[in-house]
């Protein structure tokens, strides 16, 4: 399924909606170039599930941790991983044992450490908005 987000807004609306509709333990993928919205999608997610503070992207500390609605949401930005390796030295698989969300942005920097994902989401900058594919449900 391929949609037309016009602005930001419509952005956070989408990933509001993925609030309702994701299981409360589910890992996924958010793909797109750097200003395509993938934090935006994850910050519209936050803010249905009633979190209020700021969400930022977790480029520097490569993974945000939030608890909202007595579920967990980690929000991972795998952009500045040299090696895949790396992850496991973080403890990665620790997270997925978990019950929780997991939004991981540039997930091929994680190939061979990270499981098959729940959910694909590819986000393409398209005019002054951007266009949005949900890939594969488990």
């Amino acid at each position: 399924m391929k949609t037309y987000l016009k602005d930001t807004e419509a952005t956070e609306q989408f990933g509001a909606k993925l609030w309702a509709e994701l299981p409360s333990k589910c890992l996924i993928f958010l793909h797109g170039d750097l200003g395509a919205g993938k934090t935006t999608l994850v910050r519209g997610f936050l803010r249905a599930a009633g979190y209020t503070g700021a969400v930022k992207s977790p480029t520097y500390t490569l993974v945000e941790e939030y608890t909202v609605g007595g579920r967990k949401i980690f929000h991972f930005d795998l952009y500045r991983v040299a090696d895949p390796e790396e992850l496991e030295w973080i403890g990665i698989r620790d997270y997925f044992d978990q019950d929780c969300i997991c939004f991981i942005e540039w997930p091929d920097m994680g190939k061979g450490f990270l499981p098959e994902p729940d959910r694909v989401i590819s986000l393409v900058v398209d005019g002054l908005g951007r266009s949005i594919e949900l890939g594969k449900t488990t």
